[in-house]
């Protein structure tokens, strides 16, 4: 598989994995919603701030435009829960097209920005990117842990279940 078609194959299991969480954080309670459960953005709340400030306003300015945004990591950017949902989800669509438009080339190159700290960084394009879907990941499985914690149905979001759902189409 070239790396176009792979990180186009991460991209969309980000807008199908964001999607599928989001609509079981739909029937979460607000105070559960918000509720202080140990992960490390505090509550369900404060990591899909975190998701939205990382993904979309820090990693997707670096690749899409360039540009370093400065902003803390565990802002809360968004505090009503529905527009978050939305930002989230329209933010995690805006990558495929981003990806579909890079030569390929693009993907052995490097990524150029500056870190929180205000160094500059080279890092390998490939796996920086990566490690942007790989982050949405890893907090969408701390905020799955928290739902099954406080006593809601947790969804299914392994990769493999989005590959048998496009098999099947």
């Amino acid at each position: 598989m070239d790396a176009c078609a792979h990180f186009l194959q991460l991209a969309r299991y980000n807008v199908w994995a964001t999607r599928r969480l989001l609509d079981a954080v739909a029937n979460v309670s607000d105070a559960d919603y918000r509720k202080d459960v140990g992960l490390f953005f505090k509550s369900i709340h404060g990591t899909l701030n975190h998701l939205l400030v990382g993904e979309h306003m820090l990693w997707y300015p670096r690749f899409a435009r360039g540009v370093s945004p400065k902003v803390e990591l565990n802002a809360e950017v968004e505090p009503d829960r529905d527009r978050l949902g939305q930002a989230l989800k329209g933010g995690a669509a805006n990558w495929l097209p981003l990806i579909e438009d890079w030569p390929a080339e693009r993907f052995d190159g490097a990524l150029n920005y500056t870190n929180m700290r205000g160094q500059v960084m080279s890092l390998p394009f490939a796996p920086t990117l990566a490690h942007v879907f790989n982050h949405g990941t890893h907090h969408r499985g701390q905020i799955t842990a928290a739902l099954t914690a406080l006593g809601h149905a947790s969804p299914e979001l392994d990769l493999v279940y989005l590959l048998q759902e496009e098999a099947s189409k």
